[in-house]
């Protein structure tokens, strides 16, 4: 075994292998390779196995037990089975396994919490209002506007910020995004967007060290960090007295919701989000009820009460 292995040499390869192809196959983050290492070398462990392929569906069965007897929640016990339903897969590849174990094991129903947002009145009071620090530097402030005018104007995930590049800002108005799994994708931007973002390129210099290539730069001079990001977002909806607590990732399903009431449009929807399947964006058509719901009561002929 190496010298942290936890399981087996045989396994342990395997495993390697694996994760070696979603960091450079599939593209995927590093901190989900990570939870899929984890997840596995869990498995390997609780059942003792010396090669992958003695895997069997009486196994997967068990872990997914102890998994429930150990507390895990059923978001937590699903993201297992997924992880081992792609990895058994690999190994088909690879003639590591002649059938899938997990094939017809279903995880466990879970609840599917919708994403909490904004209201158009909130955002504007957000984004409108004038900068309740007088102390704050001029700059920081243009610098603030603009990366949560692209949060809420886009629908960008935080990382898709904090990784924006000069030259990813076009001459045509739009700006260009790299998403999960190294994917690309062109985004309009709005006028508010738009504005806010010339305003703080013009004193970016000012700011940024000669060779950073960073649209957004910390007090330090080099690119943004997601957590700084997050704690100015928190600050600026303090100091407007916003009644809940406010994300970056909020402001991604504000902008969600808002397109979708407004269009109707869930396929554009899932292109502006950069959603890989359909599914992950029909959450918000949960969100668009009501939305839905009022626009009948009040359009159907049907509907009115007398």
């Amino acid at each position: 075994m190496s010298t942290d292995a936890l399981i087996s040499e045989p396994c342990q390869q395997w495993l390697d292998k694996f994760l070696l192809h979603l960091q450079v196959e599939r593209g995927l983050s590093l901190h989900t390779i990570k939870n899929y290492k984890r997840q596995l070398t869990e498995v390997a462990k609780l059942l003792g196995l010396y090669e992958w392929s003695g895997l069997t569906p009486s196994d997967i069965k068990r872990v997914m037990a102890d998994a429930k007897m150990s507390g895990h929640s059923p978001r937590s016990i699903a993201l297992r089975l997924s992880a081992l339903r792609t990895f058994c897969q690999y190994l088909i590849e690879h003639q590591q396994l002649f059938s899938n174990p997990v094939e017809g094991i279903q995880a466990p129903k879970q609840g599917k919490p919708l994403p909490k947002q904004l209201s158009v009145d909130e955002m504007q009071q957000l984004l409108n209002a004038s900068p309740q620090s007088s102390d704050e530097d001029e700059g920081m402030q243009l610098r603030d506007v603009a990366m949560f005018e692209l949060l809420y104007g886009c629908g960008l995930r935080l990382s898709e910020l904090t990784g924006l590049n000069l030259a990813d800002c076009l001459k045509d108005g739009t700006v260009k995004v790299m998403g999960k799994g190294s994917k690309q994708r062109i985004l309009p931007l709005g006028r508010h967007a738009q504005k806010a973002l010339n305003a703080w390129l013009k004193v970016r210099p000012a700011y940024a060290s000669p060779y950073e290539s960073a649209v957004f730069v910390s007090k330090r001079k080099t690119r943004i960090s997601n957590r700084q990001v997050a704690n100015r977002l928190d600050k600026m909806a303090k100091e407007h007295s916003l009644s809940q607590k406010v994300s970056p990732h909020k402001l991604r399903h504000s902008f969600a919701t808002h397109v979708l009431e407004s269009s109707g449009d869930l396929r554009a929807v899932q292109e502006l989000l950069g959603h890989a399947n359909l599914s992950t964006t029909q959450v918000y058509t949960h969100l668009d009820f009501q939305h839905l719901a009022n626009v009948y009561d009040e359009a159907h002929p049907r509907a009115h009460k007398k």
